[in-house]
């Protein structure tokens, strides 16, 4: 399924995926926050876990007597700032003079654990598929928080940067855990082209992918434009996402790509 969303995002909260209704099944709120300079948000009592992710603008955070003030000046060239919370922890948010712009998530999760913001030198930034099918898939995955930093959170959560004219989400593969990709392209009349299972789709810039369980999420950047897009995964009872349940599962029969690059055709 996907959804579009007419740029610009308006100030205040913009609800992308809720909890109820058809997107139910994904098991997360999902949006964006956008605040003018200045502009003070709570959020106080609330019985999920939530996360604020930084993409652009300066602001001041505070949760649990902790304060700190944050930066990014854009979401393709520096890794994120990211404020992870448990329940019912209560967290301010003041914009800065050039206002601010987060994606936010929220989901279930009854467990007691400690809020920590992650900053951009612990993101984990590698250059994936790099020596790999040609350099046709190499893209920029960040990390920022997983089974390894965050294991008592039920979401992964990360950014991908896809090269002009290559693939990311490749080889083709899937797993049971919902997840949720949010796009951004530079120069912002870029587009890209994906599969949600076997139905293709056009993504542009603010566009908002579901992914359920077994679909397949393959997707291509057009040439001369980059794709950014976050990546929020929601844990499932008894199969968290990650080595531990052999997940993401690649397509066999697309599985030998990332052997020889020999083995692959070229002029």
């Amino acid at each position: 399924m996907q959804f579009h969303h007419k740029p610009p995002f308006n100030t205040g909260y913009t609800a992308l995926v809720s909890r109820s209704g058809a997107t139910a099944d994904m098991l997360m709120d999902f949006g964006v926050l956008v605040l003018a300079p200045g502009a003070v948000y709570r959020s106080d009592s609330e019985t999920d876990e939530r996360v604020w992710l930084l993409a652009k603008g300066t602001a001041e955070l505070v949760w649990e007597g902790e304060k700190r003030e944050i930066a990014r000046p854009n979401l393709f060239d520096y890794s994120p700032w990211c404020l992870s919370v448990p329940a019912k922890c209560a967290v301010g948010i003041t914009a800065g003079a050039e206002g601010a712009e987060f994606y936010y998530c929220a989901t279930g999760n009854d467990g007691p654990f400690a809020a920590r913001i992650y900053s951009p030198e612990e993101c984990r930034s590698e250059l994936r598929g790099k020596g790999t099918m040609r350099e046709t898939s190499t893209r920029i995955v960040r990390t920022v928080f997983d089974d390894t930093n965050r294991p008592e959170s039920n979401l992964v959560i990360g950014e991908v940067i896809g090269v002009p004219g290559k693939w990311s989400s490749y080889p083709p593969h899937h797993h049971p855990q919902p997840e949720i990709y949010h796009y951004r392209f530079l120069p912002p009349q870029g587009f890209g082209l994906t599969t949600i299972g076997d139905t293709p789709y056009i993504i542009r810039d603010k566009d908002t992918i579901l992914i359920r369980d077994g679909e397949v999420h393959p997707h291509v950047t057009a040439p001369g434009y980059a794709m950014w897009y976050l990546w929020v995964i929601r844990h499932i009872e008894g199969a968290h996402y990650g080595p531990a349940t052999n997940t993401p599962v690649f397509i066999e029969e697309h599985k030998w790509v990332m052997g020889s690059e020999d083995t692959i055709w070229q002029p």
